[in-house]
């Protein structure tokens, strides 16, 4: 089991129906990938994330070509534990809809792989310098100095994510509304201000992968779907 999983592990054990919710949670981290499997279910998440993985320019979809493995699943979990509140995609996560940890796992590292999309919504790029410092300051040793995140801490990637679904995410985390947030990060940002929060937010919508996580060009379609 990942070093940070008890901290992961508590709200889910509650809201999934305990041991069954996290052991779906730890069986899943420790399945091995089967290559090609997730084709047929990545289907299902490209009626909204885009066949490619990229998300929506404006935020109203997140990017999650190229999320950590670890990040996908214990996002996938929470929201079907109901540890966090995401309604419309309760139902596309479900073990009826996309089966069980092995399809998770198997879900998770085709995510991982597809390339990132060379154009995200960025922020107005007004207030760099106070976004850089408090980037510094708050943000670099849980999501790295380039927003690389970490797998095995389930720290998100964030380089290359649209601007406006971070700054969404982050106004609910700091304001308590999104249940699954890491609770040193809830404490981390409190008192952050709304020029904080847009200034560190419209910084690290300009970290940037490094070239080979990114898709040749926007022209770039999935091969694996039509």
């Amino acid at each position: 089991m990942p070093a940070s999983l008890p901290w992961i592990l508590p709200g889910l054990f509650l809201a999934a129906g305990g041991a069954a919710g996290a052991g779906e949670l730890d069986e899943a981290l420790h399945r091995q990938p089967v290559a090609g499997n997730a084709v047929s279910n990545y289907e299902v998440c490209a009626a909204c994330h885009m066949p490619e993985g990229w998300g929506t320019v404006d935020g109203e979809i997140p990017q999650i070509a190229g999320q950590h493995p670890n990040v996908i699943i214990k996002q996938l979990a929470d929201i079907r534990g109901g540890n966090r509140d995401n309604p419309g995609m309760r139902l596309f996560a479900s073990k009826e809809v996309i089966g069980g940890p092995q399809a998770i796992a198997d879900l998770a590292a085709y995510i991982a792989a597809m390339p990132m999309t060379p154009r995200t919504g960025v922020g107005p790029g007004s207030d760099l310098q106070h976004g850089a410092v408090l980037y510094r300051e708050h943000c670099v040793r849980c999501h790295g100095e380039y927003g690389e995140g970490d797998d095995a801490r389930f720290y998100p990637r964030i380089q290359g994510q649209h601007y406006r679904y971070m700054l969404r995410q982050f106004e609910w985390i700091r304001d308590g509304r999104r249940r699954n947030a890491n609770p040193e990060m809830v404490r981390q940002i409190a008192d952050f201000s709304e020029r904080d929060m847009k200034a560190v937010i419209d910084f690290a919508s300009r970290l940037r992968p490094s070239p080979e996580r990114v898709a040749p060009s926007v022209h770039y379609s999935n091969p694996d779907l039509p």
